[in-house]
């Protein structure tokens, strides 16, 4: 795909939609990077690596991989933070995703090698060099993110939006029963990139456990002819094996693509607009927790003074897995 083409809407010329990946693969973030890789007006300017599925140096590897197999190695990879805000060992899902995150397929290691600017410095270079044009898909835990924002105070102001999957909203988590495991890995640096400003759509577990491949959606990706799909078969059966384990379903849940698809198609779901605070401490770290403006408040509480940000609220699942099948099945 020539992700610097335009669009054509109209006989109107629609510039390529501006996106860097900040990501943790993992599973179903390569699958979210390869439908990025094949979306049509999509440019993939960077993809900026986190721990979560796996450590930072494995998400970094995995990155480099993805993009040598999507024929994109001139996509750059800058590395990010090795752990969280506050230090300390960061949570590392590799039950989920397998010790390589990859769903331990011993792939081999990448020919290309990862930029010499941190993830927060090429965030910030990026976006400063096109303001308003660049948007960040967020799919791991907000730490390069937040260091972006310390590192340069205009960053909210300068990037397009910032699309995280993170948070569960009036639902159970994932990491614990409070707390979704992007949020819950590094609570503070969530909380400062609720509250900083920028244009920021938050897709939660309330949304993405709605949308997810049974094994006959896997069936018809390993028998379509997409180019990426024996690849994706293959690093699913562990994640799918941990969903039967843990969840009692045969099926696994589409949590990253479906924040890819709230990026590139935000009218397949509608969002509630609220300020977001995030719990840094006790036995709730990690709970997202939204002020619905359903009152006005007598005195100032810690949500008061800072900007909404847009809560997904409900999916056209429909039109979503439509939307991903699109992407995976048909890509030549």
């Amino acid at each position: 795909m020539d992700q610097g083409s335009m669009e054509a809407t109209n006989g109107h010329l629609i510039p390529p939609e501006k996106v860097i990946i900040d990501t943790d693969p993992g599973i179903d973030d390569s699958v979210a990077i390869m439908m990025a890789f094949e979306a049509p007006g999509v440019h993939v300017v960077g993809l900026t690596t986190i721990f979560g599925n796996c450590t930072t140096s494995y998400a970094t590897r995995n990155a480099l991989i993805l993009c040598e197999r999507a024929g994109r190695s001139d996509v750059p990879v800058a590395e990010g933070s090795a752990e969280p805000l506050k230090g300390g060992k960061p949570h590392v899902a590799d039950f989920v995703h397998g010790s390589d995150g990859l769903g331990n397929t011993s792939l081999p290691d990448p020919i290309t090698n990862k930029v010499e600017q941190s993830a927060a410095e090429f965030l910030v270079n990026k976006v400063s060099e096109s303001p308003g044009e660049v948007s960040v898909l967020a799919l791991g835990p907000l730490t390069n993110v937040a260091l972006a924002m310390k590192r340069d105070s205009s960053f909210a102001s300068k990037v397009k939006r910032i699309v995280v999957l993170g948070g569960a909203f009036f639902a159970a988590g994932n990491a614990t029963p409070s707390a979704e495991a992007n949020i819950h890995s590094d609570p503070e640096a969530a909380d400062i990139v609720f509250t900083c400003g920028a244009d920021i759509y938050v897709v939660g577990l309330n949304i993405t456990t709605q949308v997810y491949f049974t094994d006959k959606d896997m069936l018809e990706l390993k028998n379509s002819k997409g180019k990426h799909a024996q690849f994706l078969c293959d690093i699913c059966k562990f994640y799918r094996d941990w969903h039967v384990h843990s969840y009692g379903v045969d099926a696994l849940f589409l949590h990253d693509p479906v924040s890819f698809t709230a990026l590139v198609h935000p009218e397949y779901f509608t969002f509630k607009k609220g300020v977001v605070r995030v719990e840094t401490q006790g036995i709730c770290t990690g709970h997202t927790s939204m002020d619905l403006g359903l009152k006005k408040w007598n005195s100032d509480n810690p949500w008061t003074g800072y900007s909404p940000i847009s809560v997904a609220w409900t999916v056209d699942v429909p039109k979503v897995l439509a939307y991903v099948k699109e992407l995976l099945f048909t890509a030549q």
